[in-house]
């Protein structure tokens, strides 16, 4: 931890954290954790009254932390409307994680239509794109280093069946992490990817509630389980913090040993 850290109080003291999707999932785990460890944190999603209970349940534990503020990701206007919000509110962006994600086709990859297809890209790559583009220019406009994660997906990592275009968006990510860490590390921002296996959130019940699937994920996953929202915040911790000042352009599976079985 840093000295500033360290007065600041956390490993995140001090610093100012955006976290899209952050109403719920995946998502709402890392705004906990990132409270508790002294951030600031703006959580973003498309509905205000959603953020607003996931703030006041945050805040109730950590009083003032998180910072509601609804923007759909996918309208690049609302993207512009959001970096300055949190500008005059707060101060730059020191941390971008680019959580929200949709997948509106489950179902063999050639059957997807064409709004699946641009839903799908305009929320997971697409969105994360335009917000990354957003932060880092002021990143580099102020001379100010940081932190973004992109939330991908071992189905990123290899066949994605019956979830392709999915999948497709999250090697995307994967690719667009590697590539931006090169580009951006002369400014000393750094880019890394974090890709979860199968988690316990409403976006994943109806695999969990599944007996096939559940069981065809869980018996090639070494720990024989799926994972928790927690699970997935504590990496995104070490990744926003000066834990990691040396970590740049790596994708860390978090799947329980589902990729290596």
């Amino acid at each position: 931890m840093s000295e500033t850290a360290q007065q600041q109080g956390g490993r995140l003291g001090g610093k100012i954290a955006l976290v899209t999707g952050g109403s719920r999932g995946i998502g709402a785990a890392v705004a906990r954790a990132f409270a508790r460890e002294g951030a600031s944190v703006v959580i973003a999603s498309r509905k205000q009254d959603g953020l607003d209970a996931t703030a006041a349940e945050i805040n109730a534990d950590y009083p003032g932390r998180v910072h509601p503020k609804a923007c759909h990701v996918g309208r690049v206007g609302q993207i512009t409307e959001l970096i300055d919000w949190i500008e005059a509110e707060l101060g730059p962006v020191d941390v971008l994680v680019n959580n929200a994600g949709t997948n509106p086709h489950f179902g063999p990859m050639l059957t997807a239509t064409e709004g699946m297809w641009n839903k799908t890209f305009d929320i997971n790559l697409r969105g994360a794109f335009e917000l990354t583009r957003e932060v880092v220019q002021r990143l580099q406009k102020a001379g100010r280093p940081g932190s973004i994660i992109n939330m991908t997906s071992v189905l990123g990592q290899g066949a994605a069946p019956l979830q392709g275009v999915y999948g497709m968006t999250k090697a995307a990510l994967i690719s667009m992490t590697q590539t931006l860490s090169v580009e951006l590390g002369p400014a000393n921002i750094r880019v890394n990817a974090i890709a979860p296996g199968l988690i316990a959130t409403r976006f994943s019940k109806i695999l969990i509630e599944t007996p096939d699937i559940l069981e065809r994920f869980t018996s090639r996953t070494a720990l024989g389980r799926h994972g928790e929202p927690p699970e997935i915040a504590g990496a995104a911790v070490f990744l926003a913090s000066d834990e990691s000042s040396y970590v740049t352009g790596q994708t860390f599976s978090i799947d329980g040993g589902y990729t290596i079985t």
